[in-house]
């Protein structure tokens, strides 16, 4: 099920788990691999609620590699809010709101605020903004 998939766990029984699914299990965490122990997974996981963390998890990865050609690390909102304007070519700020589960005349300035600091580090042309569409730029 997880063929190809690298991870990392601290919990013996996941890491069991991982490898009887075919998973590559990692004995350290590493930038270049999912750390399970960050992912927000309940008791109760079923099997395929689990499938679902994990490939995202691994997708997020891979595109951000795709973005910066290399593994990086972000926070949540901005892995999310790149993975959204990669995939998509293009959102407005009312998109990218409602993909990332908050309503679209929500007063919040949680996407603002991920895009201003991925800006910030990245530079002003990282994530340009035509005609109110965002889309990602140039590093």
């Amino acid at each position: 099920m997880f063929t190809g998939i690298q991870i990392f766990s601290s919990d013996p029984i996941w890491r069991q788990i991982f490898s009887d699914l075919n998973a590559t299990v990692h004995e350290k965490p590493s930038i270049s691999v999912i750390n399970f122990d960050d992912l927000s997974v309940p008791p109760s996981v079923g099997l395929l609620e689990l499938k679902s963390l994990i490939l995202d998890a691994a997708d997020i990865g891979r595109v951000l590699y795709e973005i910066f050609g290399k593994n990086v690390s972000l926070p949540q909102i901005q892995s999310q809010l790149l993975v959204l304007l990669y995939k998509s070519g293009g959102m407005t700020a009312n998109q990218l709101k409602h993909a990332l589960g908050y309503a679209p005349d929500a007063a919040t300035h949680t996407v603002d605020t991920a895009i201003y600091q991925l800006r910030k580090t990245y530079g002003h042309n990282f994530i340009r903004n035509t005609k109110g569409v965002y889309s990602i730029g140039e590093l």
